[in-house]
């Protein structure tokens, strides 16, 4: 007989808020935005007060500001984030066997076999206890025997609280909450659903799971096996990445081709530091575009494993020529590399030379030593200082 699992999802309540509420401890009980300019940026984490008016990450300020005219926005500080999240990691890592970092805030853990020794819930408790302890960070968590189950049990003990759905009481936890509670349920789905007078999950468990096939084909299987709580997936340990990426918002919308090129040479500078450093190569180059109505295009190619930037940058200006309608004005810009595998920068006998090699190795060490771009190419110097963003590497 298999042992019974118990896995736990544990996610940083309001992370980015709460990071900053640390530091400056006014902005407690007040409707908080962490995101970009008040013209030009969007919500990338909203306090509670801030979402009682109806506000949510990915929002545009602007609108956040029109449902909550008084809320307080905040630039937010990626550096914090990032110790913060290095903070809760390392006791997550110290107090269990297993675990998963799914994000920078938010952790499964696997507790199964833990039983025959310790209490598992127990457990569960004493690390949320020691984590509010020690980082003075709100986090929450739920309890179940799959992944699924448990992080829709985080999000009903949120803000700051626990839960822990025992085995055998999967269906009853579900059955009378929304079908949008289900992870994974787009939009469009939950609509269809709709119209077949499925609006609770509870409904869906009455459902034939042919009717979900021949009406959602291979997702039809998918819905049902989340609404009757059926997850067998694993926790797999945090492994290597396989992309990094970063974008910028401009302040005003740009169509100036220098100008969107000078960036771009920055953003590929950045990231192609970031690879030689983790002793890694990318061999697929994307770059993404939205215009000023949100309306966002992407475009990938497929290149030899490389770190270098002499033979990205070509690639990327490339990318944005086949992306860009030139007549329409951009207001956001991001490069992505992707398809990461662990290895050294080799030496492309046809291209590079000897200086070429040291001069990697030079501008590696200084800006290690110093900080991103204190050595950069010319045309990328007038972007400004630019620090890699920890929440779009995946």
């Amino acid at each position: 007989m298999d042992a019974k699992r118990y896995i736990v999802h544990i996610d940083l309540d309001s992370f980015f808020v709460s990071v900053e509420r640390k530091f400056d401890p006014t902005l407690i009980g007040k409707p908080v935005i962490i995101g970009g300019s008040k013209d030009r940026g969007v919500v990338s984490s909203a306090s509670y007060e801030a979402r009682a008016f109806g506000i949510h990450s990915a929002m545009p300020t602007k609108q956040a500001l029109k449902l909550c005219p008084h809320a307080i926005v905040v630039r937010g500080t990626h550096g914090r984030y990032s110790e913060a999240s290095r903070e809760v990691t390392q006791i997550i890592h110290d107090m269990v066997p297993l675990y998963q970092k799914s994000s920078v805030d938010e952790f499964y853990i696997d507790l199964t076999g833990m039983d025959r020794f310790y209490d598992p819930y127990k457990l569960a408790t004493d690390l949320r206890q020691k984590v509010i302890r020690e980082t003075g960070l709100p986090i929450s968590f739920g309890m179940a025997s799959g992944k699924t189950i448990a992080k829709m049990a985080t999000n009903q003990a949120k803000p700051n609280g626990q839960l822990w759905i025992k085995h055998g009481e999967e269906k009853t936890f579900l059955a009378p909450l929304n079908i949008r509670k289900i992870p994974g349920l787009g939009e469009s789905t939950c609509q269809k659903l709709y119209q077949y007078g499925l609006e609770k999950i509870g409904d869906l468990q009455r459902v034939n799971l042919k009717f979900l096939e021949a009406t959602f084909g291979k997702m039809g299987l998918y819905i049902y096996n989340k609404a009757n709580g059926f997850d067998e997936s694993e926790v797999a340990p945090h492994g290597d990445r396989k992309s990094i990426s970063t974008e910028h918002t401009f302040e005003s919308d740009v169509k100036d081709p220098r100008t969107l090129e000078n960036i771009l040479i920055a953003m590929t500078e950045e990231l192609s530091g970031k690879l030689r450093r983790e002793n890694k190569l990318a061999s697929c180059l994307a770059i993404k575009i939205r215009y000023a109505n949100f309306e966002t295009h992407t475009q990938q190619q497929k290149i030899a494993f490389t770190a270098a930037e002499h033979i990205l940058i070509p690639g990327i200006k490339n990318l944005l020529n086949k992306a860009w309608s030139r007549h329409r004005p951009i207001r956001l810009i991001g490069v992505r590399l992707s398809n990461l595998c662990t290895g050294s920068y080799q030496i492309n006998l046809f291209e590079d030379n000897e200086e070429r090699i040291r001069l990697y190795q030079a501008m590696d060490n200084i800006n290690f030593r110093f900080g991103d771009k204190t050595v950069c190419r010319a045309s990328g110097m007038e972007i400004g200082t630019r620090t890699f963003n920890p929440f779009m590497a995946k």
